[in-house]
This record gives structure tokens, sequence and C-alpha cells, in this order.
């Protein structure tokens, strides 16, 4: 449990946000409410046992705070996930009650140690070590199947190490939700090129040789298509996108939009994450609390690559 001030509210409330739940318990020293549930709160924080964070704040010492979160009455609870409120109670609730909010939106314990597994991926794959952190990402898959954060990172893995028929294995329950997530109809996409490259005869074919073929034939579709097939399966991401977008050009309905969706399925594989939710660049934190000394974050190179493919295929389909 914490004491939380303006002072140290970035750092103990948004901040630790971004990585755990933190429950904000706004109480005041007169409440007699206040003083059971405190009690109550400290205990449940021991049982889940690093499931979520409890903080606390007076909030007739701290108005600025309670008058941020619209407090009008305490004890009112707040649970803050990635910079911002989640859910919330008032009242002094029983255990049981507590317990149900709870478990309504923290993690399990198989999926906090399959995130716990996912980061230590992470970083083995950082550090260059990708047989561990395949290893790793497929334990984490296999405690919480359902974590689809470390599913799109497992199969990227897979086919960028050519691993092709088990990309396509642990692709397959992502495939099946409905609707599929775009980043997953990206990796489909991804995947087709490097199955294309493998086992189709074109797949061994030069860039110059395809250049023949379509110098002699603009509107020769199929070698264009091949051609941006075997530039994602190298890496040349945007020349792919620049060949499709002269099939595009030419006739954007060819074979079922196959070029347009493989744009946007390129489009989606280099796109930088997004950040998390949090300070925002006006200068205030999610809340809405003042903080100092926050500036704008410049566009990344890649980033603005993306916006400015995104506006030529806008361009090409209006």
């Amino acid at each position: 449990m914490i004491n939380v001030t303006t002072e140290n509210f970035e750092a103990e409330v948004i901040e630790a946000s971004m990585s755990t739940f933190v429950l904000v318990d706004f109480w005041a020293p007169w409440c007699g409410p206040c003083k059971v549930i405190g009690p109550l709160l400290e205990k449940l924080e021991t049982d889940y046992a690093g499931r979520f964070t409890l903080v606390k704040i007076d909030s007739d010492q701290e108005q600025e705070l309670a008058g941020a979160f619209g407090i009008r009455s305490i004890p009112t609870c707040v649970l803050m996930k990635d910079g911002k409120p989640l859910d919330g109670f008032m009242g002094a609730l029983p255990e049981g009650q507590l317990r149900e909010f709870l478990d309504k939106h923290l993690p399990s314990e198989d999926a906090l140690q399959a995130e716990a597994g996912a980061q230590k991926a992470q970083e083995h794959l950082e550090s260059g070590d990708m047989q561990t952190a395949q290893e790793r990402m497929a334990e984490a898959l296999a405690t919480n199947p359902a974590n689809d954060d470390v599913r799109f990172e497992y199969v990227k893995l897979l086919i960028s190490t050519d691993q092709l028929g088990a990309a396509a294995a642990a692709l397959a329950p992502a495939l099946s939700q409905i609707p599929v997530q775009l980043r997953f109809e990206a990796l489909q996409q991804w995947l087709n090129a490097m199955e294309f490259v493998a086992n189709d005869p074109r797949g061994k074919m030069s860039l110059a040789q395809f250049d023949e073929k379509i110098e002699a034939n603009k509107r020769d579709f199929e070698t264009r298509f091949a051609k941006s097939r075997v530039l994602m399966a190298h890496g040349g991401w945007t020349a792919a996108m620049d060949e499709l977008l002269e099939i595009i050009m030419r006739d954007k309905k060819w074979d079922e939009e196959a070029p347009r969706k493989t744009f946007v399925a390129i489009l989606e594989l280099l796109s930088p994450p997004k950040p998390k939710a949090g300070t925002e660049a006006s200068g205030k934190t999610a809340s809405g609390i003042e903080i100092a000394g926050k500036t704008a974050v410049e566009e990344d190179p890649q980033a603005a690559m993306v916006s400015a493919y995104r506006r030529k295929l806008s361009m090409m389909l209006n």
C-alpha cells in the first residue's frame, strides 16, 4: 500500500499503471466506512500477490487529485490501467464483492505467468537469442492460449525464421476468431508470400526477370503480384508496395482485391507499436492532472513512411 500525493501521483499511479493494475482508494481520516474498507483492501493486495497495487489518497489533503477524478463521496475506489480509469465503485463493499470486482478485471495467475514469460522472451529476442525467445514464447502461449499479443509475436518470429509449417499451425487459432484481427490477417499475407517463394517456381526468379516480363506487358498483374510477394519475402517492403500500387492503379478489383489486401497487410506489419495510453503531449496525465515539462514527441521515420503509403493507397482508391 502506498500513500499518494500530487508529488508522487505521476510515478505511483500513472506510470505504475502502465505495467500493472493500480487500485486508488480515496479516503479521509474522519470517514467511518473508509476505516472498514481500508484494511480489507490491504488484505486483498496481499492475497492477490502482485496482481494489483493499492494506493491511498487522502481526499481532504489532496483536493486537486480528488477533483480531477470527480470524487463526490468517500470511500471511492478507482481501478487504473494504462494511465486511465478502468472501473470503480463507491462505498465500503464487503470482501466478497471486492473480490468479484477485482476478478472481473485482473488477469489470472496463469495469464500473469504467461506475461512474465513473454517479457523474458522479448529480452532474449532483443539480445539476438532467437531459440530461447521462441521457447519462451511457446511456453507462454501454452500457459495462456488466449494471449493474442504473445501469439502475434510468436508467429512473427516463426515466419521470420522460415518455420512456415509451425507458423501456420500457431496462426490457425487466431484466424478462427470472428472477426479476425487485422494484425493476424497481415501475418497470413506474409506467410502466403513466404510459402509462394518456397513452393512456386516464380519464387526463384530474379527481379530482372520479373521486370523483363512486366516491361513486355504492363498489365501482367500475375507477374507484378508474384514480384511483390518475392519482395515481401526478402524484406523489400516499400518496393513490394510500389508494385502493388501499380496493379491497384490499373485495376482496383483484380483478383478479388488481393493487391489491396496485401498492401494493407504490409502497412500493418510495418506500423510501429502504438505508445501506451498515458501522458499526452498537452502536458496533462491521462487523468487530467497538469504535469509540467511534457513535450510533443516527433513522429519517427518509419511511422512517417507508413503514413505516406497510407495516403498513396487512399489516393489510388478514391
